[in-house]
């Protein structure tokens, strides 16, 4: 079954963007040829890697519903990440939350204004009250 192999991030300061996602998650950024492109490692082992490049047109409106795909990201402590989150100049969308036999879920946005989301596993999270 198809499932995906590369994810982009458009941002409006791609500095900017690569100095939040290595902050919070460690990802390496290499720019590839001349062109306005960054490719992402994100580590080893099963996930997929990405790139980042310059937005094309304005920033989503900070109301404005997701019109794409949401990367979510596992991560070991949610509570941590969410805190490197805020101190990298990202935002919490949504609050962490269970869900159940699966773990806890939380939505970000970057400093460019992407929504993304980071799971903890837990398979005792419990259903939402």
């Amino acid at each position: 079954m198809p499932r995906p192999v590369h994810f982009e991030i458009h941002a409006g300061d791609p500095e900017r963007a690569v100095a939040f996602y290595t902050a919070v998650f460690g990802w390496k950024f290499e720019r590839w040829g001349e062109v306005p492109y960054w490719m992402i490692t994100t580590g080893e082992g099963a996930g997929i890697d990405g790139g980042l490049l310059p937005r094309q047109g304005p920033a989503p409106e900070a109301s404005a519903p997701i019109h794409g795909f949401v990367n979510t990201i596992d991560v070991a402590d949610l509570d941590e990440a969410l805190g490197d989150v805020n101190r990298a100049g990202g935002t919490l969308a949504l609050p962490k939350s269970p869900v159940p036999g699966v773990g806890w879920l939380a939505f970000c946005k970057d400093t460019e204004g992407n929504v993304f989301g980071m799971l903890q596993a837990d398979e005792n999270a419990p259903a939402p009250e």
